[in-house]
């Protein structure tokens, strides 16, 4: 280590949460620390509990010490959480449940979900290597709204006797503003275009949508805003990938339309998220789950995690010089032929999630 003191300091939270998620993190960890030295970015980071691991211990998936760590920390990185363990048990005490309260009590209304297809990994793709070549999108789903969230909902008897199942679409204009600005301060930091993703022709709550999007573009004339329906969304994702950069959409659609751009990268295993709010720090994860079949086996591939990693210091911190050099060293050790077992193809150096993580820190160092 240098004995210069570190320019700036950031405190992060780590939840390692269950399955291979302590071995992913302290990979993730190590390459914070490696590219942050250079940089003069140091870090303070505190462990706490959360998923299956916090009901094991607490009997809560997310006790009220973890929530208060995280609300006092600069940023959130969590690895993985869940197991066939803990599947049988209430859905309040499931792991999932402190996921949500989780995102709910630090009001984490943006979701970002990158889908970018890395050269060395084409291949994957179930998709045409002409099609899905050179891929990059970023899916920006609001959080906390919409479908999911609107009252009225629930199952109700008619007056006939008839059961009825009632979910309400609704979306104020705060709501829309907020998520508008998240995605258009997101393009920005890419390729500086936008698709706001609607049913407007169908949807009155789309059409509120549409009109706020195109009235807050007055106020980024430097971004290229475009709307299309949902379901030409979806077409085109499949038909023509390369067209989109960034896209704004609600949480129904969105919940879909990531996973649709997810795959088509091939391998979920790769994929980072972030989840955003207003003031709270931020959460970043990766998509995959806690892989409980190879915990403890040096099999698991901290790829995604560190990509979350990245994510946090660009998004999070606003440090893209590190973002840019850690995303930069998985290029690297993908471009040497470095595959863990999930992305493995013929010709490739099967390593395990230690020796990936020591390749990455030969290349920072």
């Amino acid at each position: 280590m240098s004995n210069s003191s570190p320019r700036k300091q950031y405190r992060i939270t780590l939840l390692p949460g269950d399955g291979i998620g302590s071995e992913i993190m302290a990979v993730a960890v190590a390459v914070l620390k490696q590219v942050g030295e250079p940089l003069g970015i140091g870090f303070e980071f505190q462990e706490a509990l959360m998923g299956g691991a916090a009901i094991d211990a607490t009997g809560n998936p997310l006790p009220e010490a973890t929530l208060e760590t995280c609300r006092n920390s600069d940023a959130v990185l969590l690895a993985a959480i869940g197991g066939y363990k803990w599947d049988t048990l209430p859905r309040h005490q499931r792991p999932e449940t402190g996921l949500l309260g989780l995102r709910a009590g630090l009001g984490l209304f943006a979701n970002l979900r990158p889908a970018k297809i890395l050269p060395q990994l084409v291949e994957a793709s179930s998709l045409k290597r002409e099609v899905v070549e050179g891929v990059d999108i970023m899916v920006v789903r609001e959080l906390t709204g919409g479908i999911y969230f609107g009252q009225p909902k629930g199952i109700f008897t008619t007056e006939t006797g008839e059961q009825r199942g009632v979910n309400t679409m609704v979306y104020s204009e705060s709501e829309i503003d907020r998520i508008g600005r998240v995605a258009f301060e997101t393009a920005r930091k890419r390729g500086g275009k936008l698709c706001s993703v609607d049913k407007a022709n169908v949807l009155d709550v789309s059409q509120l949508w549409r009109d706020r999007m195109t009235q807050m573009a007055t106020e980024y004339p430097d971004i290229e805003l475009s709307h299309l329906y949902v379901d030409n969304a979806a077409m085109q994702l499949i038909r023509a990938p390369k067209q989109f950069d960034t896209i704004v959409t609600g949480n129904l659609f969105g919940d879909i339309l990531s996973d649709a751009a997810a795959m088509l990268t091939g391998s979920i295993g790769m994929l980072p998220s972030a989840s955003l709010g207003a003031s709270n720090p931020g959460l970043f994860e990766p998509v995959h789950g806690s892989a409980p079949d190879i915990a403890g086996q040096d099999k698991a591939n901290p790829i995604a995690q560190v990509l979350s990693a990245a994510m946090m210091m660009r998004y999070g911190l606003d440090e893209p010089e590190a973002a840019n050099r850690i995303e930069a060293a998985v290029m690297q050790v993908l471009d040497a032929g470095y595959r863990t077992g999930d992305i493995m193809s013929e010709g490739m150096k099967l390593v395990g999630c230690q020796e990936m993580g020591a390749a990455l820190l030969q290349v920072l160092s």
